[in-house]
């Protein structure tokens, strides 16, 4: 059976790829266009969710922290859409097989937050933090699309539960 960790992930994954795909129906103008909202652009919105995704791929592949801050990360900074949902792509291949060879989801870590502290955490924990945290940031997304006067896209978890997935992994070409 598989683990809800993953599960959830899989929910991740097709939720940022059903938002980059509403992005994508819309011109670079507004992905890149600045406004005053919680991130100055769009496009800064979707390059912090892919550089925090990195982070924590580095943290549940087994670096701490520390390190994982240290490694150099491919930042989205300045690219397009459709290179942003190539680096996803590829970033959420890497971090399904990470997830799906681990053993024990519920195993205690520790994880030390420079800025938090150190606590005992789970492998699921972290990839709920990683599910929770993009969540928060389509949110700041949809309103800002909003903001601009343009629909955004559902992602609710129960949209998901309904959703054609067959080409989950899929990114246009």
């Amino acid at each position: 059976m598989t683990h809800l960790a993953v599960k959830m992930y899989e929910y991740h994954v097709w939720a940022n790829q059903t938002l980059l795909n509403r992005l994508k129906e819309l011109s670079d103008d507004v992905y890149r266009q600045e406004i005053l909202s919680v991130f100055p652009s769009i496009s800064k919105v979707v390059s912090h969710m892919y550089i925090v995704d990195q982070l924590w791929f580095h943290i549940i592949s087994g670096k701490n922290m520390p390190e994982a801050l240290e490694v150099e990360k491919e930042a989205g900074e300045g690219k397009g859409i459709e290179e942003m949902e190539r680096l996803f792509y590829n970033l959420s291949k890497r971090i399904k097989e990470c997830l799906n060879q681990q053993e024990d989801f519920e195993k205690m870590r520790v994880l030390d937050i420079p800025w938090e502290g150190k606590r005992e955490t789970s492998l699921s924990e972290m990839v709920m933090h990683i599910v929770t945290h993009a969540t928060y940031h389509r949110g700041n997304i949809t309103s800002m699309l909003l903001q601009m006067g343009h629909a955004s896209v559902t992602t609710d978890y129960t949209r998901y539960w309904y959703a054609d997935k067959n080409d989950l992994f899929t990114p246009s070409n």
